[in-house]
């Protein structure tokens, strides 16, 4: 996908897709499997930087905090917070999970923000295999504590019994939806922001003195990018949340 403009010498193409394309990091061979790429190498800094953060930067606690320790400490008692209010108490024995969940989105999100870097979940490949891996912990746990009671969270039993099959019906389809909604929401934001500074930067470089006005676009975008990766970070793992409430909770009805 590309935004062509011609001028008079040359023509501007600007090829903002171009940035979510995935390559070998040695030799311009094909990509099987098991070869290492950009992504790769962006998913492993992602976890050396949670390591750090979490690992690291608390190994010598202390009673007065050092910053690394203050961030850390944060962020745990944030999502531990968000786990017991929003999936209860019984949520909490998934509290480990969820906290590195929440940790590798938001760092490979704002990882992806640093130029010339690769942003991993900008890839349906990688937010579709987390939000599967959230689809399938639910139903597993969720038949693991409750056998087939599982199935009573699609039977609407407030709603008139002539409904209650057609609502079922709706009910299953929008379960097995989720892993699509999971995902997409996450990627096609992360991706949507990083295209329109491509555009912008695109036209900053041909457009001379005027170009002070999409440099201050991008400049504004980003710092928008910022909050947005910040907040798709907490999305995914609200939701996660929700749908592990699902597994551990009470049916609702």
């Amino acid at each position: 996908m590309a935004i062509d403009g011609e001028k008079a010498a040359g023509g501007l193409k600007i090829e903002p897709m171009e940035q979510f394309t995935i390559k070998p990091l040695f030799g311009d061979g094909p990509i099987e499997w098991y070869t290492p790429t950009n992504a790769t190498l962006w998913m492993g800094v992602a976890v050396l930087a949670v390591t750090a953060i979490l690992v690291l930067s608390t190994r010598r606690r202390a009673i007065v905090p050092s910053r690394g320790q203050s961030v850390a400490e944060m962020l745990y008692g944030f999502i531990h917070k968000m786990v017991e209010e929003v999936a209860g108490h019984e949520g909490l024995r998934f509290f480990p999970y969820i906290m590195t969940l929440f940790m590798f989105v938001l760092l490979s999100n704002l990882l992806g923000m640093i130029p010339t870097s690769f942003s991993t979940t900008s890839q349906i490949a990688v937010t579709g295999t987390l939000a599967l891996m959230v689809f399938l912990t639910v139903t597993l746990v969720g038949f693991w504590r409750k056998g087939i009671g599982f199935l009573s969270m699609f039977w609407v039993a407030s709603a008139p019994l002539a409904l209650r099959p057609i609502l079922a019906v709706i009910e299953l389809i929008s379960y097995f939806v989720r892993p699509l909604s999971h995902s997409i929401r996450l990627g096609g934001n992360l991706m949507a922001g990083h295209a329109v500074i491509k555009v912008f930067a695109g036209f900053a470089g041909v457009m001379g003195v005027a170009s002070v006005v999409p440099i201050a676009s991008i400049t504004a975008i980003f710092g928008l990018e910022l909050l947005v990766s910040a907040v798709q970070a907490y999305v995914f793992t609200i939701l996660t949340c929700v749908y592990l409430r699902d597994a551990v909770g009470d049916a609702h009805h």
